[in-house]
């Protein structure tokens, strides 16, 4: 991903993007926090239940300003995401976290404000034990298909992935659409009725 198309993404809300496509969105996950916002490229990571072993090789791996994207193989009860790990991405530059599973150390995280969306808090946690796991590789996320260098952007309102070559043409429309928000409501505060300045009207 190019670091103009992440520029392009540091002003576009996730919902503007749920006007132009209902694809990417990881229905289900919520942030451990709000305020929340990060954007990055996706470092994808799976994990067999248990055994968070390649959870520590991707903080290894990644560089700072990614999104560690880390598919639980289905674990929704277990954590593999506490305060240490939160610690290590942070001084790494790590952007955020996505997991489809749960994290621990709620406080601890929340308090160093680390980015985290989850499904929610466990004290069930992995371990180290070097069964497998895999790094970069193509994963699904609440049935979304996340590659690595995939652009992911979340924040109070969702998480929304995408590819960055649609992400081009996603993002220049969010960026045209929100610009004309201030114009809308100055058109509001004249008085002029939303369906009229939407067209709404014209489909009844």
């Amino acid at each position: 991903m190019t670091p103009e198309l992440l520029k392009i993404y540091q002003d576009v809300s996730s919902s503007t993007i749920g006007h132009l496509t209902d694809f990417g969105f990881l229905k289900g996950l919520k942030p451990l926090y709000r305020p929340i916002r990060f954007v990055g490229n996706a470092v994808t990571v799976r994990i067999p239940h248990l055994d968070s072993t390649a959870v520590h090789k991707a903080l290894e791996l990644a560089r700072p300003g990614d999104v560690l994207v880390i598919d639980m193989s289905g674990d929704v009860e277990r954590s593999c995401w506490g305060g240490i790990v939160s610690y290590a991405a942070q001084v790494k530059g790590i952007a955020g976290a996505v997991i489809e599973g749960c994290v621990n150390d709620f406080g601890e995280i929340a308090e160093m404000r680390f980015p985290v969306y989850s499904l929610g808090v466990s004290p069930l946690t992995t371990r180290i034990l070097g069964i497998e796991g895999e790094v970069n590789t193509a994963i699904s996320i609440c049935g979304v298909s996340v590659n690595p260098g995939d652009l992911v952007l979340a924040d109070d309102d969702g998480v929304v992935v995408l590819n960055p070559q649609l992400a081009v043409g996603y993002g220049q429309v969010a960026m045209e659409k929100q610009s004309k928000e201030t114009a809308v409501k100055r058109k509001l505060d004249q008085g002029i009725p939303l369906a009229s300045i939407s067209k709404a009207h014209t489909f009844f």
